[in-house]
């Protein structure tokens, strides 16, 4: 779904915490440079990766199930075929995120149907901290 600059921008501006499933610190990856962005500015950043326990200093969680508090945006740096599996774990959230995000190159029409009964938004196809500093932080 489209969503056009001002309505984006009124939909940033209200989040406050983000999980990045994905989540890896290291230099050079895109989900490093997007992380740290997202922590300097301010938000509440829950890495999500089964393996690794410490992301940027960050407690790190397996999966979003596993995160104790509401969370606004969930922000995949995974493949599309990953992408299903995640939109049906939103589905299992206590409280639903605003926004389902996928990150620049990827694009799911099955996670897009998962999610088409919920009030969840579905960005696919952008980088949301090219989009952040874009609208919200200029």
């Amino acid at each position: 779904m489209l969503y056009d600059d001002k309505e984006l921008a009124g939909l940033l501006a209200e989040v406050k915490s983000i999980a990045i499933i994905g989540a890896v610190d290291k230099p050079g990856r895109p989900v490093d440079s997007v992380g740290r962005y997202l922590i300097d500015s301010g938000f509440k950043i829950f890495p999500v990766h089964p393996k690794r326990t410490n992301v940027w200093g960050l407690e790190t969680f397996p999966s979003i199930l596993d995160i104790p508090e509401p969370i606004d945006i969930v922000d995949l740096f995974r493949a599309a075929n990953f992408c299903p599996d995640h939109a049906n774990e939103v589905l299992q959230l206590k409280q639903l995120p605003s926004i389902f995000w996928m990150q620049s190159g990827i694009f799911c029409s099955e996670a897009k149907e998962i999610l088409s009964t919920t009030p969840v938004k579905i960005i696919e196809n952008r980088c949301l901290m090219v989009e952040h500093q874009r609208l919200v932080n200029k």
